[in-house]
């Protein structure tokens, strides 16, 4: 399953959540494969492996046409990575958003599914960066299952809402509805606003709230 965690929010937790989910499928045995597909480089910053050279990084996924598998490295103890570099951040002036850049991602993890033995079986990641673009876009027409991640603040609650929209907008141009979760960080039960934000999702999303 492919998973793209994302929010229009900065500051949801989306590297944390990313890397527990990757942690997390570890620990059952599995092999994750994480993509950084966020200019600000923090996931791959964890295991210090953002490349010198921009070409080894998703912006030569981009920019060169390299592979996925080219740029893998492995990360131990919790898997594979696909590093990033703040070059990436010219990927929406570069490229524009036309269908051939926007499926371009989905694209790639369909070869790197063909390359790898097993690869489809396996939970594909993607940390997304915090605004709609192309880079973003792109994990949502290759993933299977977005994840939203909500911080237990009224702003959080609003962005949510905002989400949503966003999605509405861009399920008819892909045809089906985007399969999602809204899932709760930075919860503390000692915090009445904890309860009253989880309250308000679930009455609005009901079963889609984690």
């Amino acid at each position: 399953m492919r998973i793209a965690v994302f929010n229009q929010k900065g500051g949801v937790g989306k590297t944390t959540t990313t890397l527990n989910l990757a942690a997390a499928t570890v620990r059952d045995g599995g092999q994750p494969l994480l993509l950084d597909l966020d200019p600000q480089c923090h996931l791959s910053s964890i295991p210090n492996a953002v490349p010198l050279d921009s070409s080894r990084s998703l912006f030569g996924f981009y920019q060169s046409a390299r592979s996925l598998e080219t740029l893998t490295h492995a990360w131990e103890g919790i898997g594979r990575l696909i590093p990033t570099h703040q070059q990436l951040i010219k990927v929406d002036s570069i490229f524009g958003k036309g269908p051939a850049i926007l499926n371009k991602l989905r694209t790639g993890l369909d070869a790197l599914d063909e390359t790898i033995p097993g690869q489809a079986a396996q939970n594909t990641f993607i940390d997304c960066c915090p605004y709609v673009g192309v880079l973003s876009l792109n994990a949502i027409f290759a993933c299977d299952l977005l994840l939203i991640p909500i911080s237990t603040d009224y702003l959080s609650l609003q962005a949510a809402d905002q989400m949503t929209r966003t999605l509405a907008i861009l399920e008819p141009v892909l045809k089906r509805r985007i399969e999602r979760r809204y899932l709760l960080t930075r919860f503390d039960r000692r915090r009445k606003m904890s309860e009253d934000i989880e309250d308000q999702l679930r009455q609005r999303y009901e079963e889609e709230v984690c």
